[in-house]
């Protein structure tokens, strides 16, 4: 059997507890974020071992709150949580109290009395893990309020990058390209920022209605309308979903337009890098955004996308109980 130990945090990540939240990344330093990642490190090793369990969080209790739909990162953080022995409490707004009336900040003080030591927090509406702050002692971390910020999926792209990038040596001088829905994007708006803080330049493409203007005055990045001239480069490209769901109509001409213009192909990934990496936050629309063949080769690092959450999230759980002790 293998024996189950705690994590040890590397030296370097010493400043780590001087944070209490994890809201946007744009309040976490670069050094913060290598720190992270380092412990994302000795994570990734307990999620190798034929127990993936340690006590690191025993006697915590982390609450999920989803008051917008979600899969992939729900079941993440639940299994971030659990593999490091913490306690788990769920909710979710359908059949609860608020579908009857009840306020958020009732709500949220009525979850509140169980005692939790974090919420991970899920909201449409910008700007909601900020203000749960005001009303409990807790640590938030913010899974995606509204398009406006979801941090936890940027780190794990990049942190995937720097993981399955061949002879990886930094973000200095690499390329990110972000094909699609940025509009709509939250994912795009916090890889932005991140992929820029570390030193890379992040060119933003997609149709002049889906892609904002002013998303340009960071600096590090850049529009561009034409697919071929954005990928041209590029050390990885991701391509996004688009969000029909939020869209007003008249934003794109035809779905078959979109396709023809901006879907990402394995000729359009032969202008890139030619050690560029395929990226996609999900859910994956095959031949519409990307190519379904594109999305299954070597180059596509979807999956371990996916799977690098794990451990992301077990760091930045890590980070922010233990550093509060």
């Amino acid at each position: 059997m293998t024996p189950a130990i705690t994590p040890t945090v590397p030296e370097r990540a010493s400043t780590q507890g001087k944070k209490q939240h994890l809201l946007d990344l744009q309040e976490w330093s670069a050094e913060e974020v290598w720190a992270l990642f380092e412990t994302t490190d000795v994570m990734a090793q307990v999620m190798t071992r034929t127990i993936k369990k340690v006590p690191a969080l025993q006697g915590f209790t982390v609450g999920t709150l989803f008051f917008e739909n979600s899969t992939r990162t729900r079941l993440s953080f639940e299994r971030a949580a659990r593999a490091q022995s913490a306690d788990v409490i769920s909710f979710a707004t359908g059949g609860s109290s608020m579908s009857k009336g009840e306020s958020l900040k009732d709500t949220l003080r009525t979850i509140d009395a169980l005692k939790a030591d974090l919420y991970v927090v899920r909201h449409q509406a910008a700007g909601v893990p900020y203000q749960l702050t005001r009303w409990t002692d807790a640590a938030i971390v913010n899974a995606g309020d509204g398009r406006r910020a979801h941090p936890t999926q940027a780190l794990l792209d990049t942190y995937t990058f720097r993981e399955c990038s061949p002879g990886f040596d930094g973000f200095e001088g690499k390329k990110l390209t972000i094909v699609g829905d940025i509009a709509h994007s939250r994912v795009a708006r916090s890889n932005l920022r991140l992929w820029t803080k570390l030193g890379a330049q992040v060119t933003l493409c997609g149709p002049s209605t889906l892609l904002p203007h002013e998303l340009e005055q960071f600096p590090g990045v850049t529009r561009c309308f034409r697919l071929e001239e954005a990928v041209e480069g590029a050390h990885a490209v991701m391509a996004l979903r688009l969000q029909l769901e939020r869209m007003q109509k008249g934003l794109l001409p035809s779905l078959a337009e979109y396709q023809a213009r901006y879907r990402l192909t394995p000729e359009v990934m032969a202008l890139a890098d030619a050690q560029a990496l395929v990226m996609h936050p999900g859910p994956m629309n095959r031949d519409v955004e990307i190519d379904g063949e594109l999305a299954d080769s070597e180059r596509s690092v979807v999956e371990r996308q996916v799977a690098n959450g794990v451990p992301v999230r077990m760091a930045v759980l890590y980070t922010l109980l233990v550093g509060r002790q």
